[in-house]
């Protein structure tokens, strides 16, 4: 062999080795995006059936907690109560925040929480203390993701079920229980297209009412896939001040299996009149 000869053999061995490395690192690349995105795929899959995990626990007590803040102003709305998920029937005693002099200025309100619609005692001023208020929760441009000062448990765990980006954060424990936390992005759109009948017109009237349908989540599962803490990120124009209004609503499950009696009220029962401005 000459040496010229020998020189273009050492060359193309060494091209050889170059392109063999360039494949490699590539190939490497290449697995590592494709198990990130299976790990991203598998978290949103886990995110999305948490709703049904919750059916199959057939119910449990809430606590709510919504943080609503606009033009420097923030409150705080909390409410407790139980839920069943099969029924997708609940009641919650929700608390109003305080005047600023810290002296309660309204009374609980009692709030029964159904399939398409909300019952509220001690709602407004001039509604008589045995009556209910009944709301069309369809009908509202939120789907009473906000408007009754909770989000209604399930509801809040259909949202989820529009999961677009999800990421596992890590392990944490809620009220002792070990949980792993999730973070990512629901479509309202989405969420209402996969919801169960109770909840998919009001979660479609909430994807066109909000300033966005793109929803910011964290929610903690337990090792059963159950929620025991959602947080959702909402934001909606008020149209009366026309001015931005950001929504946090927290939602924490706890005691599942917990007995529900929830009856709704009779159509006497129900307030017919005008509620005043409060």
């Amino acid at each position: 062999m000459t040496e010229r000869q020998h020189k273009q053999r050492r060359g193309a061995g060494v091209a050889a080795g170059i392109l063999c490395v360039c494949l490699t690192g590539s190939g490497c690349a290449q697995s590592g995006i494709a198990a990130e995105d299976a790990r991203e795929g598998e978290a949103v899959q886990t995110v999305r059936n948490a709703a049904d995990a919750l059916v199959g626990a057939r119910s449990s007590k809430a606590r709510t907690s919504m943080e609503m803040a606009a033009g420097g102003t923030r409150v705080t709305i909390r409410g407790e109560g139980v839920y069943d998920f099969g029924k997708q029937l609940g009641r919650l005693r929700v608390l109003l925040p305080h005047d600023p002099a810290g002296t309660p200025e309204h009374r609980p309100i009692v709030e029964l929480l159904a399939p398409g619609a909300l019952f509220m005692k001690n709602r407004g001023a001039g509604v008589p203390a045995d009556k209910w208020v009944r709301v069309d929760t369809r009908s509202l441009s939120d789907g009473n993701l906000v408007t009754g000062g909770a989000t209604d448990p399930f509801a809040a765990a259909e949202v989820l079920r529009g999961a677009r980006t999800a990421a596992y954060v890590g392990e944490d424990k809620i009220a002792g229980t070990p949980v792993r936390h999730y973070r990512g992005t629901a479509d309202l759109g989405i969420a209402a297209r996969d919801a169960s009948e109770g909840n998919k017109e009001s979660l479609a009237a909430a994807a066109k009412g909000f300033a966005s349908d793109q929803v910011p989540f964290d929610v903690y599962l337990d090792d059963a896939g159950r929620i025991r803490k959602v947080r959702h990120r909402f934001s909606f124009v008020n149209g009366q001040q026309n001015n931005a209004v950001a929504v946090a609503s927290t939602t924490l499950l706890y005691d599942f299996g917990a007995p529900v009696d929830v009856r709704l009220p009779d159509g006497d029962d129900i307030y017919a009149g005008k509620i005043a401005e409060e």
